[in-house]
């Protein structure tokens, strides 16, 4: 018995759209600086709180995923009731200067309150900066390529965060902590500023024909 396989790939089809580019450079500005902190975050707590432990980190974690969970379903539910993206784009542009200013806040941690008050303002700018971010990008999915557009993505995030895991330790290592809050910061404003610079992409100027504008970019067939 025999199997064949044909496998033709002709990496010309692959053709990404300018809003996808910028949306992948975009997310790889504010993952990179995130994943400075992952790898040394635990040991940053049991270093900037007295009389932090294990479960102290496991309480930071908790306050973090539920917060986050419970945030972002009305902002999905708010942003799916509302025409056009507007909306979107505001709640993407705000997740990603809040998580700029949760960054700075982890700076002064120095108690159990603050670190979970830090905690809790970077759960609520990932709880606005998921849906957002998501419900832009979804929309604008080059056709017939939609896997590979998300991989896409998700590729240069996994990259980005090997990558930054080892510079983050390091950082910490030379230069301390506040380092690596600091990087954290800049790359999530600079992820917004990177976005404010196209908004064209996402808010197409009302035709000169006096036509309706156009709302949002959702392909016909979605959905069908």
């Amino acid at each position: 018995m025999r199997f064949s396989v044909n496998i033709n790939f002709n990496f010309k089809d692959l053709k990404v759209n300018r809003l996808i580019r910028f949306f992948v450079v975009s997310d790889l500005f504010f993952w990179s600086g995130w994943g400075l902190i992952n790898p040394v975050f635990a040991i940053f707590i049991i270093d900037r709180v007295e009389g932090a432990s294990v479960v102290t980190v496991g309480i930071a974690s908790a306050v973090y995923w539920i917060t986050k969970a419970l945030f972002q379903m009305p902002v999905a539910l708010y942003l799916d009731k509302h025409e056009g993206e507007k909306d979107d784009f505001h709640a993407l542009i705000s997740g990603l200067i809040l998580a700029g200013v949760a960054s700075f806040v982890f700076l002064s941690v120095n108690t159990f309150i603050g670190l979970y008050f830090a905690v809790f303002i970077q759960a609520l700018a990932f709880g606005l900066y998921t849906p957002a971010w998501s419900a832009i990008f979804s929309r604008h999915l080059d056709k017939k390529n939609y896997a590979f557009d998300w991989s896409f993505d998700n590729t240069a995030i996994g990259i980005a965060l090997g990558v930054t895991a080892f510079v983050g330790s390091a950082l910490a290592k030379i230069f301390g902590f506040d380092a690596i809050f600091i990087c954290t910061g800049l790359l999530s404003f600079g992820s917004a500023t990177l976005l404010l610079f196209v908004p064209d992409l996402i808010l197409p100027e009302p035709p000169s024909n006096g036509q309706s504008p156009l709302l949002d970019h959702t392909p016909a067939n979605v959905g069908k």
